[in-house]
């Protein structure tokens, strides 16, 4: 029987910062990379991010990156996850899109990390798990 963990690294009870984990028998699979913006008390606060350090230090066990949808709360933190842990990305069109301008903005070369395209017909096959896409809007 498989062990499965699913945790929250940020966004719990919370407005942002989104980073959940899944974790079937020692891979993991990442489900958004967000960012929080500061309250207004926050003077010099640009933004704040999930502590990546666990992930940082199961970098060979992360099998991937996927995103939900191309707002900060979901992967305004990509730049700073991918320079620790350069894992497959996986989104759709439009949401690699708009990352790979984030990266760009954060003086990084999209080229050196991989990204997939996906739509709701795919599934992904891993060791341990598949992964399959639906579509949903968002308000």
């Amino acid at each position: 029987m498989s062990q499965i963990k699913f945790y929250a690294l940020g966004g719990l009870g919370e407005n942002g910062k989104n980073l959940y984990c899944v974790e079937v028998d020692r891979q993991i699979a990442i489900l958004d990379a967000g960012l929080k913006h500061p309250s207004g008390d926050l003077l010099g606060i640009d933004a704040i991010v999930p502590d990546i350090s666990y992930l940082a230090s199961r970098k060979r066990d992360v099998v991937g990156v996927f995103l939900s949808h191309a707002h900060d709360k979901a992967i305004g933190a990509l730049p700073l996850l991918l320079q620790e842990v350069p894992a497959p990305v996986y989104g759709t069109g439009f949401t690699i899109a708009v990352v790979k301008d984030l990266l760009h903005e954060n003086k990084m070369d999209p080229e050196k990390y991989s990204f997939n395209v996906v739509d709701r017909d795919k599934t992904i096959d891993f060791a341990r798990f598949k992964v399959a896409f639906h579509s949903t809007t968002h308000s």
